[in-house]
C-alpha cells in the first residue's frame, strides 16, 4: 500500500478529532490543521478516491477500515515515540514534533525493537 505523510498526517487527524467530537467534517480537519479549507478539499477527495474515508453528503467524514488501520498506526507510533523522547529529557513539544517526522519515516521491524525495548 503505497500512503505518503500528508495523508497519514489527515488521516490520523481525523482519528483524534473522532475521539472526541460526534462527527468530524473538513472545518474541523482544518481547524485543527491549520489548513485552508480548499487544501483539505482536495485531501479529502484524494482520501475518498483511495477508499480510507467515506463522507457523507452532510459532509461527515468517517474513516474506512483501511483508513482506520493508516491511523492507527500512525497515531500509535506518534504517542510512543513522543512519549520515549521525553523520558529521554527532550522538551514536551520538541518530543511531539520529532515523533511527527520519525512515525512516517521509521520501518516497521524499528519501530517494533524501539516499542519492543520500552516495555520491557
Amino acid at each position: 500500500m503505497h500512503r505518503n505523510e500528508s495523508a497519514e498526517d489527515y488521516l490520523e487527524t481525523i482519528l483524534i478529532l473522532s475521539k472526541t467530537r460526534p462527527v468530524v467534517r473538513s472545518v474541523d480537519i482544518a481547524e485543527e490543521m491549520g489548513f485552508k479549507k480548499p487544501s483539505v478539499s482536495v485531501a479529502m477527495k484524494n482520501l475518498r478516491e483511495k477508499e480510507h474515508i467515506t463522507v457523507t453528503k452532510e459532509g461527515f467524514i468517517y474513516l474506512t477500515p483501511s483508513g482506520r488501520e493508516i491511523a492507527e498506526m500512525i497515531y500509535e507510533r506518534h504517542e510512543l515515540l513522543t512519549r520515549w523522547l521525553v523520558k529521554l529529557g527532550v522538551d514536551e513539544k520538541i518530543a511531539a514534533e520529532d515523533a511527527c517526522r520519525i512515525e512516517h519515516d521509521i520501518s516497521k521491524e524499528s519501530f517494533e525493537a524501539i516499542k519492543n525495548h520500552i516495555k520491557s
